[in-house]
């Protein structure tokens, strides 16, 4: 028998060290925080004071500095300020991945097919026979090697282009994709955080598009009172600010960044809690959150109806349930041709993931 050498076996929580525990807290604190590790740090230590949920052993001073060990913190060396690292923000998104979408079935592997056969870039199942101008590497060489003994025999074994076969290959598409983030104060209203969900929808489409889909592209759109574009890396640093909704400017915006994309599966994903209220008129706002403005609605169905004419389908996620802010979504989807959800809090992830998927498929057959 081999050396082996034995030690006192320390079982771990849920198979979990203290770091990883704390980690879970640390991330979701992180969503609250707008990616401010320092106050995300200090709500972990208060919630440490009240739940003791470290030990003598390993207590929050641990934990921050495995934190910078393991590169999730970067330290100012001017001020000493703490900030998170590109490997924090990716963990972020991930975790948001899992949470969002984690509980959904897999669809199968690969990027979106067409179903449709022919000189594509996925292999299938399916053989014919070799016609010149097909690949050298989709050749099936198995069934080549099989066709030439059957052909010629195997004391004269020769192989020649009627004894080839390919494997069928179907052309996988590409969906360029504008997800809208309503950032206007109603998302932080009425004693409801919805713009802490709509952060954690909006990192996870990234990371799936990102990862499963590379060939796809997602361009991020926030808007209120205006409306601009923020990277990928921008979203756990997310705002709510003391705006209006400028629909029209978020959709102006979406309409500019795929008029720039050239293949041809187009749409957007807007996710807001509420009514246009505003609109940008020269160099001056235009405002009115008192219900439906005529003003503010038609130009906002306008512009819905200008997409339709493009083939740039919105799908809206309403994350409230009043029926007075619902009837707007409808006229708009109507007008748009698009699809609407009126979901909760908790809803929204599934909802986005089942329609990313099923328009995928739809555009493709």
């Amino acid at each position: 028998m081999g050396d082996f050498k034995f030690t006192k076996f320390t079982p771990e929580e849920n198979g979990k060290s203290p770091f990883s525990k704390l980690l879970d807290v640390f991330l979701e604190l992180l969503s609250f925080t707008n990616g401010d590790a320092g106050e995300a740090l200090n709500w972990l230590t208060q919630l440490d004071n009240e739940y003791h949920i470290t030990d003598d052993d390993y207590g929050v001073g641990d934990f921050i500095e495995d934190l910078k060990e393991q590169g999730y913190l970067k330290e100012n060396e001017q001020d000493g300020s703490t900030r998170i690292s590109p490997k924090t923000e990716q963990v972020i998104r991930k975790r948001s991945l899992e949470e969002v979408f984690g509980k959904l079935k897999r669809s199968k592997q690969g990027n979106h097919h067409t179903f449709k056969s022919g000189q594509g870039d996925e292999p299938n199942s399916d053989t014919r026979r070799y016609e010149f101008g097909d690949a050298p590497e989709t050749i099936d060489f198995t069934g080549s090697l099989r066709n030439a003994f059957i052909n010629h025999g195997i004391e004269s074994f020769s192989m020649r282009q009627d004894d080839l076969e390919i494997f069928e290959t179907d052309f996988k598409s590409q969906t360029s994709t504008v997800l809208m983030i309503d950032i206007s104060h109603s998302m932080i209203l009425y004693g409801e955080d919805r713009i802490t969900p709509a952060k954690k929808v909006a990192m996870a489409l990234s990371e799936l598009i990102t990862t499963r889909y590379p060939k796809d592209t997602l361009d991020i759109v926030v808007f209120g009172n205006d409306a601009w574009q923020i990277e990928m890396k921008d979203l756990p640093y997310l705002e709510v600010g003391p705006y209006h909704t400028n629909t029209v400017a978020g959709l102006e915006l979406a309409m500019e960044l795929l008029r720039r994309r050239k293949n041809p599966n187009k749409q957007i994903f807007m996710i807001t809690d509420g009514k246009p209220t505003c609109l940008k008129i020269g160099g001056k706002y235009y405002k009115n959150a008192f219900g439906i403005d005529n003003k503010i609605l038609n130009r906002t169905l306008n512009l819905a109806g200008q997409l339709r004419r493009v083939k740039i389908p919105v799908v809206t996620f309403m994350i409230a349930n009043d029926p007075y802010l619902q009837a707007f979504v409808r006229k708009f989807t109507e007008v748009n041709q698009g699809k609407a959800f009126y979901s909760s809090l908790d809803g929204l992830g599934n909802f986005i993931f089942e329609d990313y998927e099923r328009n995928k498929k739809k555009t493709m057959r």
